[in-house]
């Protein structure tokens, strides 16, 4: 599966696109639909262990939605994402935290399949849905405001689960828990 990078304050240099007052690029996942017939973790590429699973939940019109994620907390783990990884269940996904507020941007290059980037404000709200980002582009998708985190799930799942800008997301790192 594929690999997107987010962009985040920082000097990764020449890998990513410098957006946003020198914030830089960082890798993030991809993920395979088909929550039932997906297997229960992607494989990371050889030599990179997976990041445990932390559970998440997005308070929305229609419910609670709950999801089992990596959390990329370390420039490295952000860099890598879910780069290169073939598939990747629905209600799965990767969290970037970035520590603190900031414009964040993020890209699909090495991504190949689209996915939903739910950028995510301090409090929880998601602030904006990029929906079914384009594969292997490396135009950046940006944020648009400063954001804490950022929630990658499968292309099109937001929509087929009813999440969508101002619902709330729980989970550790957001002050809103």
């Amino acid at each position: 599966m594929p690999h997107l990078r987010c962009l985040a304050r920082a000097a990764l240099a020449a890998l990513l696109v410098v957006v946003a007052a020198g914030a830089l690029a960082a890798g993030s996942p991809a993920f395979a639909q088909g929550e039932v017939a997906a297997p229960a973790r992607a494989q990371p590429p050889a030599g990179q262990p997976p990041l445990p699973l932390e559970p998440l939940e997005i308070a929305t019109g229609r419910g609670v939605v709950t999801f089992e994620v990596e959390v990329a907390r370390t420039s490295q783990s952000i860099t890598m994402g879910l780069m290169h990884r073939k598939e990747l269940a629905e209600r799965r996904g990767m969290l970037f935290d970035f520590k603190q507020e900031q414009p964040v941007s993020m890209w699909m290059k090495n991504t190949l399949i689209p996915l939903d980037m739910l950028f995510i404000r301090a409090d929880g709200t998601i602030a904006r849905i990029a929906a079914n980002t384009v594969p292997l582009s490396t135009a950046t998708i940006p944020s648009n405001e400063p954001v804490l985190a950022v929630l990658e799930i499968a292309g099109g799942a937001a929509k087929r689960l009813g999440i969508a800008p101002g619902d709330r997301v729980a989970h550790s790192i957001l002050r809103g828990k």
